[in-house]
């Protein structure tokens, strides 16, 4: 004879009647939380960009999101990343929310409600794909079960946290009162009590050779423990296990679904109100939680992103967002892939500044290859779009503005498809970037018409330059043209700097100061072996 308990809950008397009243459909909670991440209503999951911005690409910023979102696909989260906002209202509210989570104890508090939420989905799938009935609703019961354990421990921990957030102070009124509402206090009393009066069911399987039928257990003497004890004084030391490990698995063979299905008929009331929760309990869990539990990974993933680059000293801050002027700077500033990237192998990363005063709104970056030009246009690009969707940058301290639309011309290949030549592609691309740009805009280029001469590439560049000056919008120019840098009193000249004493070693500070002269030269030099060190080797051999 074998015997089954579902739990060592002593034997209680099953009562005849149905043991719960479940509900058609649970009570509607009305509040005004709406999401954790925008701070209007009228925001749906089909207003998200699905695709990636062009640009990110030439920022790294694909590079920044993949690492940030990694752990998180679930979530699908890359969406958020890539919906930039137009009010600086929002942004705030975003800030407001990352400041909370200064708080360590809230963003450990929701981490515990998220992986609650994430047992209880991996559950209701697990549900849907089982094939037996009672089995599919044990399931089902325990995923509502862990659901209304992970609302009333958040509810415990945002009532004791100190929270200034608009957003969090919303959701937090919106939590208690859905906990305490009708239909979430109905949920919970239905699915304990079913819970513990499933934990009283106890049975026995009789085994025959020809086969075996199912009762209720009636309080039989268990002799394993006496069965042990009898012949633990035989034992001389430590012997071998022979016992199989069987593997777990929450899969049932037809076998052990027979031996289920007539323990339903012994309890029959007990199993009638499974088959009824699970019916009509379909309407959880609760929408709105539903979308906080998704929307909130949003500060936790990127946190987690920054925490490992502010462990190797490295800051970040809230910038100041301003849409009435373009006064703009940062402090200690980097490039996050690039960042992210070193601090992984240990290597130091190297910081910069930059501002835009008055009427400056071009950064004219020259200076010898390899000294970090193209790094702090990513950089400039890379702080005023994750400002623009409510995140912190990198930097001591930061002022930066709200933009519509970022543009980039980044050097390509050849592309022989189009059937254009390298000069006409780039004149193709910067016109359809001018024909789009607005006052609100930004474009960063990067070494732009390399192609042609120098006398050429002077003149189309500063025909672009005095269309980007009538647009008044921010741009930053890498370019070995040191002659643009001094065009108006809205450009700024910033050179790529080397160490005094060796010319040949970068420092990959970027420093606001007037353009040499030598850069190009330097460059030619370079490409075509004409350096001293070239020539000397080339000397010698």
């Amino acid at each position: 004879m074998s015997r089954r308990s579902a739990s060592s809950v002593s034997d209680s008397v099953i009562p005849a009647a149905p043991l719960l009243q479940v509900k058609t459909a649970p009570d509607k909670v009305h509040m005004s939380f709406h999401s954790i991440l925008f701070r209007k209503p009228g925001y749906s999951i089909n207003m998200e960009t699905l695709k990636e911005p062009p640009f990110f690409t030439d920022l790294n910023l694909d590079q920044v999101i993949s690492t940030i979102t990694a752990d998180k696909e679930e979530y699908n989260l890359k969406s958020f990343f890539y919906t930039p906002l137009s009010d600086i209202g929002t942004i705030k509210y975003r800030q407001e929310i990352f400041r909370d989570f200064n708080n360590k104890t809230l963003l450990e508090n929701i981490k515990s409600f998220a992986e609650k939420m994430s047992t209880m989905r991996r559950y209701i799938a697990l549900a849907d794909k089982l094939e037996y009935k009672y089995h599919k609703e044990g399931w089902f019961l325990e995923a509502l079960n862990i659901y209304c354990d992970a609302v009333n421990d958040l509810v415990h921990d945002l009532s004791a946290a100190n929270l200034e957030s608009k957003g969090f102070l919303s959701f937090r009124e919106y939590i208690i009162k859905y906990a305490g509402s009708g239909a979430f206090t109905s949920l919970m009393a239905e699915t304990k009590t079913l819970k513990s009066y499933l934990a009283t069911v106890k049975y026995c399987v009789l085994i025959k050779s020809n086969g075996g039928r199912v009762r209720k257990y009636e309080s039989e003497i268990d002799y394993s423990a006496e069965v042990e004890k009898t012949f633990e004084k035989f034992k001389q030391g430590a012997v071998k296990d022979y016992t199989v490990k069987l593997p777990g698995s929450t899969g049932m063979n037809h076998v052990e679904a027979k031996i289920l299905e007539l323990v339903a008929r012994l309890y029959p009331d007990i199993f009638s109100n499974l088959d009824d929760y699970y019916l009509k309990m379909s309407d959880y869990p609760d929408e709105k939680i539903a979308v906080f539990d998704r929307e909130v990974q949003f500060y936790i993933s990127y946190l987690e992103y920054i925490s490992i680059l502010k462990q190797a000293g490295l800051r970040y801050c809230y910038p100041e967002i301003s849409a009435a002027d373009k006064m703009i700077y940062a402090d200690e500033t980097f490039d996050c892939a690039l960042g992210y990237k070193l601090v992984m192998k240990s290597s130091p990363v190297v910081c910069n500044d930059f501002y835009l005063k008055n009427n400056e709104r071009i950064i004219v970056v020259s200076g010898p290859n390899q000294g970090g030009k193209t790094t702090f246009a990513r950089t400039f690009g890379q702080l005023h779009y994750l400002a623009g969707i409510g995140c912190p940058v990198p930097g001591r301290e930061a002022r930066l503005c709200l933009f519509d639309r970022i543009f980039t011309h980044f050097e390509k290949e050849e592309n022989i498809k189009n059937l254009r030549g390298k000069l006409q592609d780039d004149l193709v691309r910067i016109y359809d970037i001018l024909s789009k740009a607005t006052s609100h805009s930004i474009i960063i280029m990067n070494e732009i018409f390399t192609s042609t001469t120098l006398k050429d590439g002077i003149f189309l560049s500063r025909k672009i330059i005095k269309k980007i000056m009538q647009l008044d919008l921010l741009c930053v120019l890498v370019t070995f043209m040191d002659e643009l840098s001094v065009l108006s009193e809205k450009t700024v000249s910033m050179v790529s700097t080397v160490v005094p004493e060796n010319p040949a070693l970068r420092t990959y500070k970027i420093v606001r100061k007037p353009a040499d002269g030598l850069a190009y030269a330097l460059s030619i030099a370079e490409k075509y072996r004409l350096t001293y060190d070239s020539l000397t080797e080339r000397i010698k051999s």
